[in-house]
């Protein structure tokens, strides 16, 4: 009620001090306008490090495994036949495969074009497809929510320029119903350089892509029963038992080296655990975080800097008409309703302005790369946090205000 009762007076100085009334006023709305889309970006990029890649990365590592000498494609898989075997057998591995590409690398991973039908003139469904074998599921720990693994027949010996044209290939959950939203997926034929059946589904693989803006892609994977035989090196993934990933990973390098000197692996990013491709591939989401983070508190400070200036102004500008009020019988009380009111009044009308900017912002950033839209709430919560935070700074100035001697302050001017 106090409050209520001192807006026409306030609203009276107000109109005397426009300018600054108005700079303040943009100073909120542009403060939330973007405060509320750096939280909203920090949002989506902490969800984003959170998403597990659906393999057992606590227990995962690769060897980046490079060929010397210049082999040609059945020399090279022959080369890869042994290697597996021999990781395979080793105390302390539970599986293995190699492939091209790995989840999170950041690159490598085959983009391949998918059509429900041949004569299909509409752009192809992207995904990212990692060559794999009988052993991958069990290696990388991925779950399988229909349909079966590949079998030994099935997997090929491909080459770095052949067609990709696999009879059957395994495709994540998230692919496939984005494929047939209306329809199982299991078992129906589609088409990348020719038909393929997708004879089994698996509840999540992410892609290699995790510094890619194309995030509608991230779980959009595909299997292929296939070994690369690429004359310039491999990508062994290897899977350990519980607790003893270490120990695999030093035999696993050893072994390598003993059984065949033509190759290169190297000694600092040639061994590799999938929580350390992690740490990599999400370090640009980690430094986009961190840089909305100090661009919010900077915007925040500057604002709550502003409040407190233009209060403190406003304070001894106004040091005659508070000492006649406390004069005439204003309390503490009533002089700190007064600027809580004022302040209340200005962020508010700041905050409105701000809500509709980070509406008209966050559109603008949908338009210009893949951020999703943003939920009002949003700029809700940044308005509530802006008032809080005009209350805070309002505080101080107001303080001394209702400290001001009545005497003393008509004396003064």
């Amino acid at each position: 009620m106090r409050m209520g009762m001192q807006v026409q007076p306030i609203l009276a100085a107000l109109r005397r001090h426009k300018a600054a009334t108005a700079l303040i006023v943009l100073q909120v709305a542009l403060t939330l306008a973007v405060v509320s889309n750096a939280l909203f970006v920090l949002h989506t990029r902490l969800a984003h490090l959170a998403r597990p890649t659906g393999t057992d990365e606590a227990n995962l590592f690769v060897i980046r495994n490079g060929w010397l000498g210049h082999d040609d494609g059945a020399r090279v898989d022959a080369r890869m036949r042994a290697d597996l075997a021999t990781l395979r057998g080793l105390p302390g591995v539970r599986d293995a495969f190699a492939s091209e590409a790995y989840p999170l690398q950041g690159g490598g991973g085959l983009p391949v074009g998918i059509k429900r039908d041949p004569a299909q003139t509409t752009r192809p469904r992207l995904a990212i497809s990692y060559f794999a074998d009988e052993h991958a599921l069990e290696t990388l720990g991925v779950r399988l929510v229909a349909g079966r693994n590949f079998r030994a027949e099935e997997i090929a010996r491909t080459g770095s320029f052949d067609k990709v044209a696999p009879a059957s290939i395994i495709i994540t959950r998230d692919l496939a119903q984005k494929l047939f939203p209306d329809s199982p997926a299991l078992g129906r034929t589609v088409y990348l350089d020719g038909p393929s059946a997708i004879v089994g589904i698996v509840e999540r693989l992410q892609g290699a892509y995790a510094g890619s803006t194309v995030r509608s892609i991230d779980e959009d994977t595909v299997l292929i029963p296939a070994r690369l035989a690429d004359p310039d090196g491999t990508v062994y993934l290897v899977r350990a038992h519980s607790g003893q990933r270490a120990s695999a990973m030093r035999a696993s390098v050893a072994a390598l080296l003993a059984q065949d000197r033509m190759r290169l692996i190297d000694p600092g990013e040639g061994v590799l655990t999938l929580t350390q491709v992690r740490e990599t591939g999400y370090a640009v989401d980690r430094g986009v975080a961190t840089a909305m983070v100090v661009l919010s508190v900077l915007l925040l400070l500057a604002t709550a800097g502003g409040i407190v200036g233009l209060s403190s102004f406003w304070v001894s500008q106004r040091r005659r008409q508070i000492g006649m009020r406390r004069a005439l019988g204003a309390t503490r009380g009533d002089i700190l309703a007064y600027f809580r009111t004022e302040n209340f009044l200005i962020v508010g009308a700041g905050a409105m302005l701000g809500v509709a900017l980070a509406i008209g912002a966050n559109l603008w950033l949908m338009e210009r790369g893949e951020l999703p839209r943003m939920p009002p709430w949003f700029a809700l919560v940044g308005a509530l946090l802006l008032w809080l935070l005009g209350q805070i700074a309002v505080l101080g100035p107001a303080r001394r205000a209702a400290a001001v001697a009545p005497v003393a302050a008509i004396r003064a001017d």
